[in-house]
């Protein structure tokens, strides 16, 4: 499906009504395949419409927010468009997440209804108890979980076909980001945002692909930003198809060879998943040439791995840039006027205004470096009950700011210079130091911490831990490295933990007692 075929009352208010136009023109195409298991598009057409009815059955009403709390699988997609339809918000949460940080996101959000997989459902248990609420508990079926027979099923779930009337500016999806300090923040991404991230794609195709002909595996976890638009969404809008695995197992044989037998035409990945095939036992044995597209995102894929890919793929690996806040990409290198250029995000879609400032908000001229700003109408709302963040968080003249340093040449490409101030990357995902720091704090034989990223072979960079002991603590005995490691691993999602931990007497500060974590990362503190 192209632009040309979406009918005009499918171009404002609820979202979700995009999907109902690729049915029309591509019902009996395959939409959805999970191990197995295949959906067309009239098939997910219904099942959602259905759903957003059995919302409203459960109480749930337009405005009210949900969670969805699920690996990689049909049912979170099912569960998105179905939410959309009922006019519902939907708030994804990382299926690795503890006790702690679901609690956290479920009373920010206030939500009335979660869904979830049997495995998880103890944390649910655990988290509702600390927030001291009662949302409605919606199960998947699993065939090596038992559900809780207290808990709604979502497959009966199912009411009077559903579809409700949105305003571009109501809220659609509500992801949540950490800032380098304080608690995570809820992104409000409306129905407007979404469309927009949604039609580009079918006016600028990057690729010699139709839009029904594209074949998507998405490995990428949906919860990311990345993942559920554009390996997700985007794709199924165009009437292409989703291959859905979990981004918890992760297994670069079975992804090289789901590649070929099933004739995947785009993939998404970060650097682990390239740096994974291209070591793993066979590579060069799959047939891999059916991608059409290779994107990767996240930190930069090295030269060997990306040129080893790229000879057996027999396609180029494109970069490009977005954020939570503008609903996934604003810059890519995939459709550039003067083809990809290594090293850079590209040039900004057709969308995106952006420009790169001074401290004082001047724009810089090409090669100089500065802040990115951006604006267009897939950037967010603002943050979820947070006035004043959100007001800092835009200019005056209404650009986002990205807290990225970058400079663009004279062709109009971008380049990041350096990721948001602390921000570690690991294996493709975010982990803010503050969050962990604060986790730290709260074991009593700490006094003082710091977290910074140190370089890793495989992930990219991982978080290290400076502890200074608490007065009286004695190494060794009162605590060690491991039973910190342990202490996190117990309270939050496994890849935020510390890899490493050093015990040192103080942390480098400045006269005005700032943590100076550059001498950290140099080895000199």
């Amino acid at each position: 499906m192209d632009l040309e075929a979406v009918d005009q009352s499918a171009r404002a208010g609820n979202v979700a009504k995009l999907f109902d136009q690729t049915a029309v023109h591509h019902g009996g195409s395959q939409a959805m395949e999970h191990h197995g298991r295949r959906w067309t598009h009239d098939e997910l057409r219904d099942w959602t419409a259905e759903l957003a009815g059995g919302l409203h059955d459960l109480g749930l009403e337009p405005g009210d927010r949900m969670l969805v709390f699920l690996p990689n699988c049909p049912q979170y997609l099912v569960a998105s468009l179905g939410a959309f339809k009922a006019g519902v918000e939907i708030s994804p949460v990382n299926p690795q997440y503890k006790r702690r940080e679901v609690a956290y996101q479920l009373e920010d959000t206030a939500a009335t209804a979660i869904v979830t997989h049997p495995a998880l459902r103890e944390v649910v248990d655990e988290a509702i108890t600390d927030a001291g609420m009662e949302p409605e508990i919606i199960t998947i079926q699993s065939e090596d979980w038992p559900r809780d027979p207290e808990d709604h099923a979502f497959e009966e779930l199912r009411g009077e076909p559903t579809l409700v009337d949105r305003a571009d500016d109501d809220v659609a999806l509500l992801p949540y980001t950490s800032g380098t300090t304080g608690d995570p923040k809820g992104v409000q991404l409306t129905h407007g945002n979404t469309r927009a991230q949604l039609l580009w794609p079918l006016t600028a195709s990057n690729v010699d692909v139709d839009p029904d002909d594209i074949r998507s595996l998405t490995w990428l976890p949906l919860y990311h930003i990345t993942g559920f638009t554009h390996t997700a969404l985007q794709p199924l809008v165009g009437g292409g198809r989703l291959y859905f695995r979990s981004a918890l197992e992760w297994d670069a044989q079975e992804c090289m060879q789901l590649i070929e037998d099933e004739g995947i035409t785009h993939f998404v990945g970060v650097t682990t998943m390239y740096a994974d095939m291209v070591e793993a036992e066979g590579f060069g044995e799959y047939d891999l040439t059916s991608l059409e597209s290779a994107s990767e995102g996240g930190a930069k894929l090295s030269t060997a791995v990306q040129e080893r890919f790229e000879e057996t793929a027999g396609v180029n690996i494109s970069e490009g840039y977005g954020l939570t806040e503008t609903h996934g990409a604003t810059h890519t290198q995939s459709g550039s006027t003067f083809g990809l250029k290594h090293g850079t995000i590209g040039q900004p879609l057709r969308m995106t205004d952006c420009k790169i400032v001074d401290e004082s908000g001047d724009e810089v001229p090409p090669g100089e470096e500065g802040e990115l700003v951006v604006r267009g109408p897939q950037v967010m709302k603002g943050y979820l009950n947070l006035p004043e963040a959100t007001e800092a968080a835009f200019t005056e003249n209404g650009y986002f700011r990205t807290g990225d340093i970058a400079r663009r040449d004279g062709n109009n490409y971008y380049e990041i210079v350096d990721r948001k101030k602390h921000m570690i990357n690991t294996a493709g995902y975010n982990v803010y130091p503050s969050e962990l720091e604060n986790l730290l704090l709260e074991h009593e034989a700490v006094a003082d911490v710091a977290v910074v990223g140190i370089p890793d072979d495989r992930r990219n960079e991982v978080p290290k831990a400076f502890v200074v002991p608490a007065e009286g603590v004695a190494l060794g005995s009162d605590i060690t490295a491991e039973e910190l490691t342990e202490f996190c691993l117990e309270e939050m999602a496994s890849y935020k933990h510390p890899r490493e931990i050093e015990f040192i007497e103080e942390l480098p500060r400045t006269t005005s007692g700032k943590i100076q974590k550059y001498k950290l990362e140099e080895g000199e503190g």
